[in-house]
């Protein structure tokens, strides 16, 4: 008799759970949402997705031809602005003209999607720079627009959407990336608890491998042989020439294996967080990251270090 009630309950939150998920806001038209890094890849794509909806995209871009790109394939409502997110000065400048541009309506929904993976190598080729040039795109970069916007969302009770990535829960390589992601993680988490009380809502996109401009597979093999190349001879003596050769096979392998060409799921997930009347706190995407990593996260420490190193060149000396 347990067990069919026990039954019963499951289906009945998994029901609610769903119908209370499906609700979506009215009067979207009437919407600003700031989108950052829509050269190419979620950016680009999330922009003209918003856009057929109706909504009053704000797109950031990095570079001309990158704007110029997306107006094309977009309606007269979409506009355009250039922005590095790792220049304060560019930042300061954005923000004032966001602020000029939807006045008194206040600023709905803020995507910070900007971000960059390379360079990324084990921690011992690398350097403070390279570390602190992934950081400043990818984490303190969107602090700042954050902070600087927080007036403008608040006035609209919006939304923040944070592109965090799965290895913001498993660290799988060194360099700046995970460490960044980690950090839009915990600052994401910091931000909605503050933030509640105001009656905004903040989420965090979790996707697993998807091939967008970061993870460019030559791009990456360029600059890890440009690492190499100039690395100190007694670091490249310890590691051995079969090491970096095994190490860039490997990195290629696996995303030539688990990178998914399809964008949408990870746009989609955005788009809810923006619309949804309840949206969710965190949105995981992709077999790899539910299947995979996701549990890998919660397996005793031992375990997934051997899981993620069992097939790991080893050094020479």
């Amino acid at each position: 008799m347990l067990l069919p009630l026990v039954v019963l309950l499951v289906m009945i939150i998994f029901l609610y759970r769903r119908h209370r998920l499906s609700l979506i806001l009215d009067n979207l038209s009437d919407r600003f949402v700031l989108i950052t890094g829509c050269d190419s890849g979620f950016g680009k794509q999330l922009a003209r997705q918003l856009d057929r909806r109706g909504m009053i995209v704000l797109a950031t871009c990095l570079t001309q031809n990158g704007a110029e790109d997306l107006k094309k394939e977009a309606s007269s409502r979409l506009q355009t602005v250039i922005l590095d997110i790792s220049d304060t000065q560019s930042v300061s400048s954005v923000s004032t003209w966001v602020s000029g541009f939807v006045g008194d309506n206040g600023l709905w929904g803020l995507v910070n999607n900007a971000g960059i993976g390379m360079p990324g190598a084990p921690n011992e080729w690398l350097t403070k720079k390279d570390f602190e040039g992934v950081i400043n795109v990818n984490l303190l970069g969107p602090i700042d627009l954050t902070l600087r916007l927080l007036p403008l969302i608040r006035k609209s009770k919006g939304r923040i959407v944070n592109m965090s990535s799965i290895v913001g829960r498993v660290t799988i390589c060194g360099g700046g990336y995970c460490i960044s992601k980690f950090g839009v993680e915990a600052f994401s988490d910091s931000l909605r608890r503050e933030l509640r009380p105001f009656g905004l809502k903040v989420s965090i996109i979790e996707p697993g491998y998807f091939k967008t401009g970061l993870n460019d597979m030559q791009y990456m093999k360029n600059i890890l042989k440009n690492i190499w190349t100039n690395l100190h001879p007694e670091i490249q003596y310890s590691y051995g020439q079969k090491y970096f050769e095994h190490y860039v096979s490997d990195m290629e392998k696996t995303f030539l294996s688990l990178c998914n060409t399809d964008l949408t799921p990870v746009t989609d997930c955005i788009e809810h967080a923006l619309t949804a009347v309840h949206p969710k706190t965190r949105y995981s995407t992709g077999w790899d990251a539910k299947l995979f990593f996701i549990p890998l996260s919660y397996i005793p420490t031992l375990l997934s270090d051997y899981l993620l190193t069992q097939t790991a060149p080893i050094p020479a000396h």
